[in-house]
């Protein structure tokens, strides 16, 4: 059996720098088994930003993207401070915020793009929580996607 480490090598994807806090928050905190994760945006291999809203600058494929793109910043996150990956041992819960037009309703496929990335790295049994996907007139720098997340830690 591989490990999520080992999982996430495979994909072929990099991790960004982990992103530092641009206002008053942890990036993480652990709290006796569990990890909290704060919410993560869109930041990329050279430290940009991926930029626009859903339904109007980009479609839902570029969308899902941007989703995925996120959760790889919360691997960063999880691997810069905690050293691995295989430090976590389930996902438990993701929201997934959407900034969208009022019009678009597929808020689920998109943070599908951090879902899978997630089933990919822990499993389906281990890297599918439960989830929440909403979509939100703004969000900040006009990113397109912010994710949280909790996860369960290895004892």
């Amino acid at each position: 059996m591989s490990t999520p480490d080992e999982n996430f090598a495979q994909t072929g994807l990099n991790l960004p720098p982990a992103p530092a806090p641009l206002g008053v928050y942890k990036p993480y905190l652990i709290d006796g088994k569990y990890l909290y994760v704060s919410g993560h945006g869109t930041v990329q291999d050279d430290k940009s930003l991926i930029i626009g809203r859903i339904g109007a600058d980009m479609d839902m494929e570029q969308g899902k993207l941007a989703a995925r793109q996120v959760g790889l910043a919360i691997l960063s996150t999880i691997k810069t401070n905690l050293g691995s990956l295989n430090k976590v041992k389930r996902v438990i819960k993701v929201l997934g915020m959407v900034n969208c037009t009022p019009e678009f309703e597929k808020h689920p496929y998109i943070i599908n793009g951090c879902s899978e990335l997630f089933a990919q790295v822990w499993g389906t049994e281990y890297g599918i929580g439960v989830r929440s996907a909403v979509g939100f007139g703004s969000l900040p720098d006009n990113i397109p996607v912010e994710i949280e997340a909790m996860f369960e830690l290895e004892q």
